[in-house]
């Protein structure tokens, strides 16, 4: 539960990716064995009412558990995420680099053997991220098609060790109205945007299972190279260059450069807080390295057990 609170406080925020932190507590492996567990087969002892079956093909305690310990964290973490992305933005943005930085090295150090076409991997993981991060539009639309089809994209890069799901809806321009609908208790968006979580994760994890283990090794470098070319996109110091008009009438930024601290305090006249920055930072970092240096004590208890 306590594993799924953290995994949930992670998708919540655009930076490590809830499928990071079970691979680093040492839960993934079995998360996609379970969630792989429900299909045909599944479904056929649903329909016979053999539900005790059911329950132990899926895995049932182990999921039941862990996603109410996600569930719960995103409600809770959501009104602060908006207070924070309103009033504390460059400490925010800089926690969340912190955390994006450590994660990818931690990734990254799963790699069991290198070869030359790795760093190749990675290199390509940083060139796509990066430029999907100057080059997609923010303002998509805001139809319930759009909102189910950000739900099946996202939760694909939840359940990835490297890719959180956040950051892809901040790219889909969804982020925002995501966390809003949270908070403002938006059940008709949630419904729509969690049956496409829902569709997503149920065509996507068989494909993803064969992939980590037919090439685990490439999978992790092209992925650890795809969240440090997303650091550009949480950048702490940012000028708009563009705005647009969102839905509730409100003029928020549509295209941003990112710029060093003293451009940010030029153009701005604004103090760019560069201590505050570092500290939270040093603060995502520190947090990254603490989740796992817990879980590598209970994986060694466990063992010794």
């Amino acid at each position: 539960f306590f594993k799924g609170m953290v995994m949930g406080g992670a998708d919540v925020v655009p930076g490590v990716s809830g499928g990071t932190i079970a691979f680093i507590t040492g839960i993934y492996d079995e998360l996609i064995r379970s969630l792989k567990a429900l299909d045909i087969a599944a479904l056929k002892l649903l329909r016979k009412g053999e539900l005790i079956a059911i329950w132990k093909k899926v895995n049932g305690s182990f999921l039941l558990t862990l996603f109410s310990g996600i569930l719960i964290s995103i409600i809770s973490l959501a009104r602060f995420i908006i207070f924070a992305l309103e009033n504390y933005p460059i400490q925010l943005w800089s926690f969340f680099f912190g955390l994006i930085v450590i994660s990818a090295i931690l990734v990254l150090r799963e790699v069991k053997k290198w070869n030359w076409f790795l760093p190749v991997m990675g290199l390509l993981g940083i060139v796509i991220a990066y430029s999907i991060t100057t080059a997609a539009p923010k303002n998509t639309p805001d139809n319930f098609f759009f909102v189910f089809a950000s739900g099946m994209v996202a939760i694909c890069a939840m359940i990835l060790p490297g890719i959180s799901g956040s950051f892809i809806l901040l790219i889909l321009g969804k982020y925002e109205s995501i966390i809003r609908a949270i908070q403002e208790r938006d059940f008709v968006t949630l419904a729509i945007f969690a049956a496409g979580c829902v569709t997503g994760l149920l065509a996507f994890v068989r494909l993803l299972n064969w992939i980590l283990t037919k090439y685990r090794n490439l999978t992790i470098a092209l992925l650890s190279g795809f969240m440090i070319g997303s650091l550009n996109k949480v950048w702490p110091w940012k000028l708009a260059m563009t705005f647009r008009l969102n839905r509730h009438g409100e003029q928020v930024p549509l295209t941003e450069e990112s710029v060093l601290p003293a451009e940010y305090l030029r153009v701005t006249g604004e103090n760019p807080r560069l201590f505050e920055a570092l500290l939270f930072a040093a603060l995502g970092v520190f947090l990254v390295v603490l989740i796992e240096k817990i879980a590598h004590q209970n994986n060694s208890i466990r063992r010794n057990d």
